[in-house]
C-alpha cells in the first residue's frame, strides 16, 4: 500500500501574477527555487519515522532538464543532483514518484510553453520531459500527470488564461498518458474532472490510469460531491489513491482513510497520499511535520 506524502521541488504551479485577491502566500510564480534541504531532510526523516513508504516528488522547473534546460528556475537541481537524491531516498526505504502537472491550470513551471498549450511544438516538448523524467526515476512504476482545475474559476485572477475542453482535452490527456505507458510506467492524475463531468469522465477515462480523487475537509455528507466521487470511482472499478490534506481540515487525512477504507474495495484502493500545498521551505516546516503525523496516526494499522 502506498502511504504517500506529496513534495514539491517546484511550487511554480498557480498564478503568473501577484493575487492579492487569494490573499494565499506562495501562489505566484517565482524565478528561482523556494526550496530548503533543511526542511527537504527533516521530511524524509519524518517520514520514516512515522511509518510513511511513498514521497511523490512535484518536480516542475525545480531540475535543470537536458532535454530543456530553458524551462529551470535560478538553483534549479542538476540531474546528477536529483540522481543522488532518489538514489538517498530508495537507501532510506521510501520510493521516489514523479510529478509533473500538465493542467493549463498548473503549468506556470513550463515557462514558455505555457503560452503554447496543444501546439505541436507543447506535445515535443511534454514527450520529451516524460521520457527524461522516467530515466531519471529508473523507469518508475508510478507517473502522476496532475491534470486538475483546468478551467476558468480556477484561472480567474491570471493574466493569461488557458482552457481546452470537450475532445481537445481527452485528446491531450490520452497523448501524456499513452507517452508514459509506452515506457511501462502507468499514468496517475487528479480525478475533479469527474465532479462537473462525470458522463465523459466514466465513458472516456481509461481505467489503466490511476486515479487521485482529492477531498481536504472532513464532512463526507451524501451532498458533498467531492467525497462521494471516491464512492462513484469504486462502482466504476477505478484504482484509487485517495488524497488529503492540511488545506482546511487537520482531521481530513483520518477522516478521509476511514472513509475509503470502508466503500474502497481493497484489491482497488492502492494506498492514500498527504499533502499540505505548501512548498518546502522553513516558513512551513510545522505545518508538514503536523501533516506527516496525522498521516502515520491514521495509517498505523495498515
Amino acid at each position: 500500500m502506498i502511504k504517500g506524502y506529496l513534495v514539491h521541488l517546484s511550487f511554480n504551479l498557480w498564478a503568473d501574477r501577484e493575487v492579492p485577491e487569494w490573499k494565499l502566500p506562495y501562489v505566484t510564480a517565482c524565478p528561482h527555487l523556494r526550496f530548503d534541504d533543511s526542511v527537504w531532510n527533516a521530511i524524509l526523516d519524518k517520514m520514516v519515522a512515522v511509518g510513511l513508504n511513498t514521497v511523490v516528488i512535484d518536480l516542475g522547473d525545480g531540475v535543470r532538464y537536458d532535454s530543456h534546460p530553458e524551462i529551470a528556475v535560478d538553483n534549479a537541481w542538476s540531474t546528477t543532483r536529483l540522481r543522488q537524491e532518489l538514489a538517498r531516498v530508495r537507501a532510506m526505504g521510501l520510493e521516489p514518484l514523479p510529478k509533473l502537472n500538465f493542467s493549463a491550470c498548473h503549468d506556470a513551471w513550463l515557462g514558455p510553453y505555457a503560452r503554447r498549450v496543444s501546439t505541436p511544438e507543447y506535445y515535443q516538448v511534454c514527450r520529451d520531459l516524460i521520457v527524461e523524467v522516467i530515466e531519471l526515476f529508473d523507469t518508475p512504476r508510478l507517473f502522476h500527470l496532475g491534470m486538475d482545475e483546468e478551467t476558468a474559476r480556477h484561472q480567474q485572477y491570471y493574466e493569461y488564461i488557458v482552457i481546452r475542453q470537450y475532445d481537445l482535452w481527452w485528446h491531450d490527456l490520452v497523448l501524456l498518458v499513452r507517452e508514459v505507458e509506452k515506457h511501462a510506467v502507468r499514468p496517475w492524475v487528479w480525478s475533479d474532472y469527474v465532479w462537473e463531468h462525470p458522463g465523459l469522465f466514466y465513458e472516456r477515462m481509461p481505467t489503466s490510469v490511476l486515479q487521485s480523487n482529492w477531498y481536504y475537509g472532513d464532512d463526507f455528507g451524501e451532498s458533498v460531491l467531492a467525497a462521494q466521487a471516491y464512492r462513484d470511482l469504486e462502482a466504476h472499478g477505478y484504482d484509487q489513491v485517495p488524497t488529503a490534506s492540511t488545506w482546511t481540515s487537520m482531521r481530513s487525512f483520518e477522516s478521509t482513510v476511514g472513509f475509503c477504507r470502508q466503500h474502497i474495495a481493497p484489491e482497488r484502493l492502492l494506498g492514500f497520499l498527504q499533502t499540505v500545498w505548501k512548498p518546502t521551505i522553513e516558513e512551513t516546516r510545522d505545518l508538514h511535520m503536523k501533516a506527516l503525523e496525522a498521516a502515520g496516526r491514521a495509517l498505523a494499522d495498515a
